[in-house]
């Protein structure tokens, strides 16, 4: 049984684009449908959520508080060994993981996970490893896809529609 689903920012969360202002003030866009799964599956699932990403940004801080995502790892060049730490703090094995990323950055902590994701616009090196290809891209509910399977596929699908019907 999935316990933990981990989750990359820039590619997965979002379409990959990073906007600036002329302020310098970045600018990130989240899709809704995602956030929707996200939180059902930590608040009404009460599972865990863990954000794990190579940039550095305050706007992701703010979307990990508004989904109730409990561990969030930033500027992270090796996220497989963040993600053991992880699973050791939670006492969960890798087989209780799902995660979803779209670029080599990510390549080794897809192949440890025991259900791996990718959005459909995710490097071909990532696409051709994971478990699942999703038919979204990136920021456009790759993750609410990914959600929805994990529902489908451990039969939590009645549940998950039950806890919005």
């Amino acid at each position: 049984m999935i316990e933990l689903i981990v989750l990359d920012v820039d590619g997965t969360l979002t379409d990959g684009k990073i906007t600036y202002t002329n302020q310098g003030d970045e600018i990130k866009s989240f899709d809704v449908k995602d956030g929707l799964a996200i939180s059902t599956w930590t608040k009404q699932f009460g599972k865990k959520a863990a954000i794990i990403t190579g940039r550095t940004s305050e706007i992701v801080q703010r979307r990990v508080q508004d989904l109730n995502i409990v561990h969030l790892h930033q500027g992270v060049h090796n996220k497989d060994e963040v993600l053991e730490s992880i699973l050791k703090k939670e006492g969960l094995a890798w087989n209780q993981v799902a995660a979803i990323g779209d670029d080599l950055n990510d390549y080794k902590m897809l192949k440890k996970v025991g259900l791996s994701f990718a959005p459909a616009d995710a490097s071909c090196y990532i696409k051709n490893m994971v478990n699942v290809v999703c038919t979204k891209n990136g920021g456009d509910g790759a993750v609410r896809e990914m959600l929805e399977y994990i529902f489908k596929e451990y039969n939590l699908e009645e549940e998950f529609i039950n806890a919005w019907a």
